[in-house]
């Protein structure tokens, strides 16, 4: 049998559900979505301090997948609500860090309930839905791009471009004031045009494991055409 991580892909981005009362978390891989939390609204939404703590409760359910290396975000609500609005602006009020710097968030918002699973459903074969994935995906790995870019101009050689030195970087450890390893970068068609995917896979697990970022992006997205001209996998190490 393969192993669950084949089946349903590779982390891709989360989609947020809006709805009066609550707010359901759906992580969404290369191959099936999967539901990741729901968080209740204890009370009304019209008292401030009930939907600051609300939406708060959103954003600390969304750090572990920042810390994974997945940023991009979209926040759905029903039709003649102002809820996925209203999120974003306060997480443009109280979360700044969010939209700001190389490392940012990419959030965008859509019209539609993803509540349950036959919402689920129904929202993600809509082409608005695929259409905004794949811009807010494409924006996301282009900040990815950038901070590769800036590494590769590096002094310090921060860059690795195979699997063999990918190994290396994350496996040994590093003595004190030597680079780290920051983040995993491998396009799609790397991953699965591999014969050594088991070793992938359990690097890539190694590495969030560690607390490295790890991101599979399309090889055929201006980020993902770049890493080909690389190789298809780059890990790239920070100075300390």
């Amino acid at each position: 049998m393969a192993p669950k991580s084949y089946r349903r892909g590779y982390p891709v981005a989360v989609l947020v559900g809006l709805e009066s009362g609550r707010a359901v978390l759906w992580q969404i891989f290369s191959q099936v979505a999967k539901h990741q939390q729901t968080i209740t609204l204890n009370g009304n939404r019209n008292d401030p301090k009930l939907l600051y703590s609300f939406h708060e409760s959103i954003v600390n359910s969304l750090r572990p997948t920042f810390k994974e290396g997945v940023k991009s975000i979209i926040v759905a609500s029903p039709s003649r609500t102002e809820y996925a609005q209203e999120f974003l602006n306060h997480i443009r009020t109280h979360q700044t860090w969010l939209f700001q710097g190389p490392n940012k968030a990419i959030f965008s918002t859509m019209t539609g309930s993803a509540s349950s699973p036959s919402d689920l459903a129904t929202l993600t074969k809509t082409a608005v839905f695929k259409e905004l994935m794949n811009e807010t995906t494409a924006h996301e790995t282009e900040n990815l791009l950038e901070i590769l870019e800036k590494r590769l101009n590096s002094v310090n050689n921060l860059v690795s471009f195979s699997l063999e030195e990918a190994e290396t970087l994350i496996l040994t450890s590093r003595p004190s004031g030597k680079p780290v390893p920051e983040y995993l970068l491998l396009t799609d068609d790397y991953l699965s045009g591999s014969h050594r995917k088991n070793r992938i896979q359990r690097l890539i697990q190694i590495a969030k494991n560690k607390g490295i970022k790890t991101r599979v992006i399309g090889a055929e997205s201006t980020a993902g055409k770049r890493l080909t001209q690389l190789g298809g996998l780059v890990c790239i190490a920070k100075t300390v």
